[in-house]
């Protein structure tokens, strides 16, 4: 099997990977690839080989099987299998919980309001700017106790890292980051513990420095900050834009909102925030179908490949926010993952995107693109799917 060139794709491939997805999956669900870096990954772009992937304890998150170098912020959920997985997790958990989540409601209501409220007079607006960004931001700062007045520096740090426009682009990001974190950790710790999860991290900490060391400590609150808030922006973007594109779906939307968690499923699964998962390094042999991946290779689960594969999916290329969501029906989109690396947040980033479209489209009844504002500019790279902005008028 020839290694496919990825960068032979061209700039289509970042605005519209779906083609090209088709294509692959019609000549199998696993490729050996390589990116424009000349990294060498497999990539897998059937549904059910990507689920099962997911899930499988063959495939590791740890560099050290891929013969990498350690994480620069140290261990994190994203980087480290059961049983240190299972511990830091389980230090969470509790936090991210349906109930939990839902008595965030108010609060994220609330938010939502003032930002709506400060919509320019002017009729035209950035949504990322005013809305998609600023919403998860304040939420996750809040939730972890980090002043919400250093959010742009987060926002140049968090672009810079998921979706770099160079590979080297994300060592001082990463670096500056993991020093703002550091210091915070520090002021909480000596003088300014507070009624959030950073301080309640800390709090677990001093009664047991077995159980999240200092590294452990600064990767959890890197990893919160950054998956807390970046795809949450993507949900609502690229969701906003699927309706304004689909103005059918728009209308039924609009009038019945009974359809609203449909549609933010259907979000997710037609043009979801995360393109691709996180690396996994095979354990051993490992065959999907025809194909084996041998042991140290890298990983790559196609999401947006899988929750478009006919196999799976009734005319997967239809945004159809009445969509079956029984699994086995058509529902059971692999936006937030599968098996123990389930995304956590996920009960939280539908709640904003929830409230988020619901709120938009009763606030701007003549909500639409802005056709003046010329071509988008899609974020690089494969893991974080979106726009750096979305114009748009009312």
């Amino acid at each position: 099997m020839a290694v496919i060139e990825l960068d032979d794709y061209g700039p289509d491939f970042i605005s519209d990977p779906y083609p090209f997805y088709a294509k692959l999956r019609e000549a199998g669900p696993v490729h050996e690839v390589r990116d424009e870096t000349g990294q060498r990954f497999w990539l897998v772009v059937g549904y059910e080989e990507g689920r099962a992937a997911l899930a499988d304890p063959r495939l590791s998150k740890s560099n050290a099987v891929g013969g990498l170098p350690d994480e620069l912020l140290g261990p994190n959920m994203l980087t480290v299998d059961p049983p240190d997985h299972t511990r830091l997790r389980k230090l969470i958990a509790r936090e991210f919980t349906a109930r939990r989540v839902e008595s965030l409601r108010p609060r994220v209501q609330r938010i939502t309001d003032d930002l709506l409220d400060a919509l320019p007079d002017t009729g035209r607006a950035d949504l990322v700017d005013a809305l998609a960004f600023p919403l998860p931001i304040t939420v996750i700062c809040e939730l972890l106790g980090v002043p919400y007045e250093d959010r742009d520096t987060f926002r140049a740090w968090t672009n810079d890292i998921v979706a770099p426009r160079r590979p080297e682009d994300v060592l001082e990001p990463v670096e500056e980051l993991g020093k703002y974190l550091d210091h915070l950790i520090e002021d909480k710790r000596a003088a300014h513990p507070g009624d959030d999860l950073l301080s309640a991290l800390l709090r677990t900490n001093a009664e047991d420095d077995d159980r999240l060391s200092t590294a452990e400590l600064r990767a959890m609150a890197f990893v919160l900050l950054i998956a807390g808030h970046e795809t949450t922006v993507n949900l609502i973007s690229n969701g906003v834009r699927a309706l304004l594109d689909h103005p059918g779906q728009l209308a039924a939307l609009r009038a019945d909102f009974s359809l609203l968690d449909g549609a933010i499923e259907e979000m997710l699964r037609y043009d979801g925030p995360v393109e691709t998962s996180t690396r996994r390094f095979a354990r051993e042999p490992v065959a999907y179908g025809d194909v084996v991946v041998p042991p140290g290779d890298m990983v790559l689960i196609a999401l947006a490949a899988a929750d478009r594969d006919p196999a799976r999916f009734t005319a997967p290329d239809a945004f159809d926010i009445r969509r079956s969501r029984t699994p086995g029906r058509g529902g059971g989109h692999l936006a937030f993952g599968h098996g123990i690396h389930f995304c956590l947040g996920a009960p939280l980033a539908r709640l904003e995107g929830r409230i988020a479209v619901r709120s938009l489209l009763e606030r701007c009844p003549d909500l639409a693109l802005d056709p003046g504002a010329g071509p988008y500019d899609w974020l690089p790279g494969r893991l974080i799917r979106g726009t750096r902005g979305l114009p748009v008028r009312w």
